[in-house]
């Protein structure tokens, strides 16, 4: 299943020039900082910008070439918009009724109770919007969007009106809708935290194009792309549960290149985790040093090294087995500890989070 789109749309000081293959499966994050093209993009895929010249294939079907149009309504989408734009005269669950009148399919188990508990609004029902919470709108209005069983969501920054509490409450429901439903979501962001916590495939925008897009893990590694994330570079990458040390309220992870210990957040030993290392949380020593309070010692060989945006500062790529690091340090370090590709090192590592 794939998700073909290729769009040139021109404004007064502003173009969108993408031509882009997605998979249609999992997660895809649209990335990239505010007027970077991201909801262009976004409203073109829904036909809401119409685009002369467009191509959009959707799991083989056409929306969109010379000869096809399908209007937003003959889409067999969802949209959730950044401002959760609910009936303010109806109750939550005329607002989900509403959702169920647009139905396109009704596929085994999303069916209104299994949409409505995994979102966590059966109490909110009987409410009206505006005595729901910023979050509680929002996932009000997911499920509305849920209720209408489009076979692909999509997800215009529904976490930048809210507050940092608001979102901790919400992410935890955007994960689950994936591994629950199985319904192909492009999530538009401009924050690094919500992509590394949901996503599994990211497009890179900068002045309307794609400057990249690939799996997640794989192009957040990338040392041409990090540049623009400044104290948001790091990596992303899975693991799996391995042990609990209720002692010292401490958990170890393994990954394909090693180990790790983690602060312990109750995750049951098995699961399956994702594990976010920010570049600045990384430093490089040439021999292993144990007289340390950093736990996480690891041998690591460079791959390679680029500048950053300030001339002090250089970006290390660095292989951990399978998994690739990054490391932020100065210049100075750098030369100093003669950094080239192939050297074999010890990565220290001074904070890991655990993100899904």
């Amino acid at each position: 299943m794939s998700i073909e789109a290729r769009f040139r749309l021109d404004y007064p000081g502003f173009t969108l020039d993408v031509d882009l293959s997605l998979p249609a499966t999992g997660v895809t994050a649209l990335f990239g900082h505010s007027g970077s093209g991201k909801t262009t993009l976004l409203r073109a895929i829904a036909g809401l910008e119409r685009v002369p010249g467009g191509r959009l294939v959707f799991d083989g079907a056409v929306w969109q070439d010379d000869a096809t149009w399908l209007p937003t309504h003959r889409r067999p989408l969802g949209y959730v918009f950044q401002e959760a734009s609910l009936f303010p005269h109806l109750s939550v669950r005329g607002n989900l009724d509403y959702g169920m009148k647009r139905t396109w399919r009704r596929p085994a188990g999303a069916d209104f109770q299994t949409i409505v508990d995994l979102l966590g609004i059966g109490a909110l029902l009987d409410r009206k919007p505006d005595r729901l919470s910023g979050g509680e709108r929002q996932r009000v209005a997911i499920a509305r969007a849920l209720l209408t069983q489009p076979r692909l969501l999509l997800m215009d920054e529904p976490l930048a009106a809210l507050d940092l509490a608001r979102k901790e409450e919400i992410l935890p429901y955007l994960e689950q809708l994936d591994e629950v439903l199985h319904i192909p979501m492009l999530y538009v962001s401009h924050a690094p935290d919500e992509v590394a916590r949901l996503a599994d495939h990211i497009v890179v925008l900068d002045g309307g194009r794609a400057l990249a897009a690939g799996p997640l893990t794989e192009t957040l590694a990338r040392l041409d792309l990090p540049i623009r994330l400044g104290e948001d570079a790091g990596a992303v990458f899975a693991a799996t549960v391995a042990e609990r040390d209720a002692e010292w309220h401490l958990a170890r992870v393994e990954f394909d290149g090693g180990e790790l210990w983690v602060r312990d957040s109750g995750v049951a030993v098995g699961r399956r985790v994702r594990v976010r290392i920010l570049a600045r949380d990384v430093s490089i020593a040439n021999s292993r040093h144990d007289d340390v309070s950093i736990m996480n010692l690891l041998p690591a060989t460079v791959i390679a090294h680029a500048g950053e945006d300030h001339p002090s500062a250089v970006l290390v790529q660095l292989s951990v087995g399978a998994t690739k690091l990054l490391a932020r340090l100065t210049r100075r370090s750098a030369q100093r500890l003669d950094l080239a590709p192939g050297r074999e090192v010890w990565v220290q590592i001074k904070a890991v989070a655990l993100i899904g």
